[in-house]
């Protein structure tokens, strides 16, 4: 197994694997062109995302600056909005529905490193998928840690730290993120 299929089955793995890196400093090139595109060019913009994640849904709008770790292993959908300072930590998968928005300093987190101390010192890690349902609001400042599924149509408030999935449905809050209520749809 190459160290990117170890880290897609979620087992132990090598970050610092000569082709991984190799993957990062092309996504960190891209990164540094789409940071720095006139921000009134939409159409490039648009196309310079594209690039950079593995899947764009319509309407796509994705604020600078942004930063992921391979933009590659990261999907959204139609119409998504990442407002500024987004961070996709998409080691691991990161899969996006429809009609999502992303308020600024978010992250959202698939790499966990070793509790070993040892094979941490080696720089080793895990990776979790996090699955983001459609209809989601996630609000600024929250972090979503890695394995956490978000259901359709909830609201992560503010400054939470989402460590759990939450239900379709939710209005979730906190550090740790907990449920305080649920959203009638109408």
């Amino acid at each position: 197994m190459t160290e990117r299929e170890k880290s897609y089955a979620q087992l132990l793995y090598q970050p610092g694997d000569p082709e991984l890196a190799a993957d990062r400093d092309v996504t960190v090139r891209k990164l540094q062109k789409y940071n720095n595109m006139d921000p009134l060019d939409r159409s490039g913009r648009e196309a310079a995302i594209r690039e950079i994640l593995g899947k764009a849904g319509e309407n796509c709008v994705v604020e600078q600056p942004l930063f992921c770790t391979y933009g590659y292993n990261t999907t959204v959908g139609d119409n998504f909005f990442m407002n500024v300072y987004g961070k996709l930590m998409d080691s691991g998968k990161i899969t996006i529905g429809n009609n999502v928005f992303i308020a600024p300093n978010v992250s959202i987190i698939t790499e966990e490193h070793a509790m070993d101390a040892v094979q941490r010192a080696q720089g080793l890690e895990y990776t979790h998928p996090v699955t983001i349902g459609d209809n989601v609001w996630i609000c600024t400042g929250a972090i979503v840690l890695p394995g956490v599924t978000i259901g359709d149509n909830s609201v992560i408030g503010a400054g939470s730290v989402v460590t759990k999935d939450i239900p379709p449905n939710s209005l979730a809050v906190g550090n740790p993120c907990r449920v305080i209520r649920m959203l009638e749809q109408e």
